[in-house]
């Protein structure tokens, strides 16, 4: 009944996280001073630096990825050693996504190469550990390995080896020893590998919850936010607040749930972490719908809308996101320089032979450098028309709350209930099609026919309005720009037909012509001149960023797209009302 928090909460994906920026910002650098001085070593330690901190953060693929290329570097400098470890640990990321048979064989490799006793062991025990048949296989190896872990004290593979004990005993339904090995995970790993020992928590709570034992989870669950890595990382405790309030659920104690739900909601309103809020907000009104309580979901509900601008100016996730992706595409150029680098190198020594082979390779890297500044380009108008989407979306949920607060100053509670209820459907529509470039012609007509529905109820004694569509098209397989058409329809409502003094008309048409479709506003509001006369001076001061970006959007459509895209405004002949025409290319 109330997700329309979760809708406008929808744009804003992660919170802030200032450890990741730091640690992209060192890498970069470290990569950067590596390649200018053409050291091959500091560029794989570098990779092994990044794909760390992936692991760490539960990015198993991406880490995988970095691996691969520290791999291929390492082999080259026959540097052994490296080359074992950093083996070992894309076995180790590979298990992580599951992928057993490409890890059994890196294992394996490692075991082949070890340059100890100790690491030929472990690994071969991880080789015997993954391809065994039989549980008692599996634990002879893993407590072998337990053993070896014990005796050098590398508590990073000692956590995850009890870590593996514990399913194995909960395999043969040994429930006093997986809960032992499980604990023993926990205490060694959370002084070393906070990432891990949340994990294993997580592990071991689940664990009581299948078994009914919810006292221990509780417990567990409770111990895990007394650790500093989690008391200190406001997005994760409000996280495993959340999840506490899931075991109290699960235990029939919704009281409690509630209470943690709400300092779950208060961290996270206080923070900046929209998502984490959105979130809590849901659980809530679960919780108060299944109670019957429809006043505290209306309420909830209502102090989540008015706190959204505030939450949101304090959530830090897009700017951080941004950094990193700037961060990651410059790691992505720097190894391009350092591979152009090489080329040239080798450009440099083909010369010695041949000026013929020079200069096919310059005119390659000439072809290379166009066509990857043509990808920049067109990527670079991908993210602004991504930007102009999104910069729409706040646009026109700040001209329809003020609708809604139109209603409550009004004392009018029944028709701002139904406004936000169409308000809702419309909402979930636009954001369920934000990512899109282009969207079903259904689609879109169904959001504009809700859209033009809200502001009837909005100014209803200003206006009527038709939408005419032309049989001939096809509304399932044709595809338009999502959320083109509304600016122009919000434009006829509010700057034209709503300073009439009787009531006016808005004719929305689809036709196709030749091979075209053709769109038209029509309204027989005040015009465009007039409009501009009744404006005052401050909003005459003010650049309407709402006409601006569709029409940025048109031409970033027709450069990308070659839609042919065309679009005129203008007032009728006889000065009442205005006339839009907007041209799409079908094919």
């Amino acid at each position: 009944m109330f997700f329309i928090f979760i809708l406008a909460a929808g744009n804003f994906c992660t919170a802030q996280d200032s450890t990741r920026v730091t640690q992209a910002y060192k890498s970069a650098a470290k990569l950067k001073k590596a390649v200018d001085n053409n050291d091959d070593k500091g560029v794989a330690d570098t990779y092994v630096g990044i794909a760390n901190n992936y692991y760490n953060q539960g990015n198993y693929a991406k880490s995988e990825e970095f691996l691969v290329k520290a791999r291929t570097i390492y082999k080259n400098l026959n540097d052994k050693k490296n080359l074992e470890s950093v083996t070992r640990k894309i076995a180790q990321s590979q298990e992580k996504q599951n992928k057993i048979t490409p890890a059994i064989s890196n294992y394996s490799m490692a075991a082949e190469i070890s340059y100890s006793e100790k690491s030929r062991a472990v690994n071969a025990n991880d080789v015997a550990r993954l391809s065994s048949p039989t549980a008692e296989q599996k634990e002879e190896a893993i407590q072998d390995n337990i053993n070896i872990g014990l005796k050098t004290k590398d508590k990073g593979d000692l956590a995850a080896s009890y870590s593996q004990m514990a399913d194995v005993n909960i395999q043969q339904k040994d429930i006093p020893k997986a809960e032992e090995n499980l604990n023993n995970a926990y205490v060694i790993s959370k002084k070393e590998a906070p990432q891990q020992a949340l994990e294993i928590n997580q592990k071991l709570t689940n664990f009581y919850v299948e078994n009914r034992n919810f006292d221990k989870a509780i417990e567990a669950k409770k111990s895990v936010l007394k650790e500093d890595f989690v008391k200190e990382n406001s997005q994760e405790k409000v996280n495993q607040i959340q999840e506490l309030a899931d075991i109290y659920i699960k235990k029939n104690d919704p009281r409690e749930a509630v209470a943690l739900l709400k300092n779950a909601y208060g961290i996270a309103l206080e923070k900046g972490h929209t998502m984490e809020a959105q979130k809590s907000v849901k659980k809530l009104d679960s919780l108060y719908n299944i109670a019957g309580n429809t006043d505290a979901s209306v309420s909830l509900y209502r102090d989540f809308l008015g706190k959204l601008p505030d939450l949101v100016s304090k959530d830090r996730s897009l700017v951080d996101n941004k950094i990193l992706e700037d961060t990651e595409q410059r790691i992505s150029q720097l190894e391009k320089e350092k591979e152009l680098k090489d080329a040239l190198i080798r450009k440099k020594n083909v010369f010695n032979y041949s000026l013929i082979g020079v200069l096919v390779l310059l005119t390659g890297l000439v072809i290379f450098i166009f066509r990857t500044l043509k990808k920049v380009q067109i990527k670079n108008k991908k993210i602004a028309l991504q930007s102009l989407r999104r910069e729409m979306n706040p646009h026109f949920i700040f001209n329809s709350l003020n609708s809604v607060n139109h209603f409550i100053a009004t004392n009018n509670e029944l028709e701002a209930n139904q406004y936000l209820t169409k308000f809702s459907k419309l909402m979930r529509g636009v954001m369920e099609n934000s990512a899109e470039d282009f969207i079903p012609f259904q689609q879109e007509l169904d959001l504009l026919q809700n859209y033009l529905a809200l502001e009837k109820t909005r100014f209803a004694d200003k206006f009527d309005y038709e939408i005419e569509v032309d049989e001939s098209l096809n509304m399932q397989s044709l595809k338009v720009p999502g959320m083109l058409i509304q600016p122009f329809l919000e434009n006829a409502v509010w700057h034209g037909l709503r300073y009439r003094s009787d009531k006016g008309f808005l004719k929305l048409s689809f036709t196709k012509e030749s091979q075209h479709l053709k769109i038209t506003v029509e309204d027989n509001g005040i015009g465009i001149e007039e409009s501009k006369k009744q404006k005052t001076e401050h909003q005459k001061t003010r650049e309407g960023r709402g006409m601006k970006n569709t029409l940025e959007r048109i031409s970033l459509l027709n450069d990308l797209y070659k839609k042919e895209i065309t679009c005129s405004i203008k007032d009728k002949e006889d000065g009442a009302g205005v006339v839009v025409n907007i041209k799409i290319n079908l094919f």
